[in-house]
């Protein structure tokens, strides 16, 4: 008896690791409203009738346009994500365009672990970010270039490492700044002085 109950014991927990998985929707799809006139509030976003879902709410138009990279990074952006793109809420991804002008930089973002993992791409290669390392993109050609992103969330969030630490509003106290980088307090007001762009 006792066997037998150590045998289900062991299918059991067998059973659970091999049927792990994402949940699946409460429905199929819940198309996001801008405003709260709805009553169904799905993941941050409140959902649009069902009865008045058109195609246009699961299209977005423009990836086809490059950025503009006149900026002090050299990089764009063109985010599509459950805020441009209402018919992604609930569904658990997103992506995004990044357009480079020669040696344009999409910069660092924070990282859980100091481990960097480094790669030259080639026009079709694909790149995998593990989550919660830091990564950044810069274009090393002479060229323009482009590249496109895949998010596993409807709305990522994205934050840099110089604008979180040298932007911040309000400031971070330069004293801590400098004990933490062990650098010289003048060059922490220096770069606390630069124009830090809102990516």
């Amino acid at each position: 008896m006792k066997m037998g109950l150590c045998a289900i014991a062991v299918l059991l927990s067998w059973a659970s690791i091999a049927y792990a998985a994402d949940p699946n929707p409460l429905q199929d799809f819940c198309v996001a409203l801008p405003d709260n006139k709805s009553d169904v509030f799905v993941n941050g976003k409140f959902c649009k009738d069902p009865n008045l879902v058109v195609a246009e709410d699961f299209l977005f138009q423009g990836l086809n346009i490059p950025g503009n990279t006149s900026n002090q990074l050299g990089s764009a952006v063109t985010a599509v994500n459950v805020n441009q793109l209402p018919g992604l809420n609930t569904l658990g991804v997103s992506l995004a365009r990044l357009d480079f002008a020669p040696y344009g930089l999409n910069p660092p973002t924070p990282t859980l672990r100091n481990k960097l993992f480094t790669k030259y791409l080639k026009a079709g290669d694909v790149f995998v970010f593990p989550q919660g390392l830091i990564h950044f993109q810069i274009n090393v050609g002479k060229t323009n270039a482009v590249a496109f992103a895949g998010f596993g969330s409807q709305n990522p969030g994205v934050i840099t490492i110089a604008n979180a630490v040298f932007g911040s509003d309000p400031k971070i106290n330069p004293d801590v700044l400098a004990k933490a980088f062990q650098v010289e307090k003048n060059i922490i007001d220096y770069l606390q002085a630069q124009f830090w762009p809102n990516n």
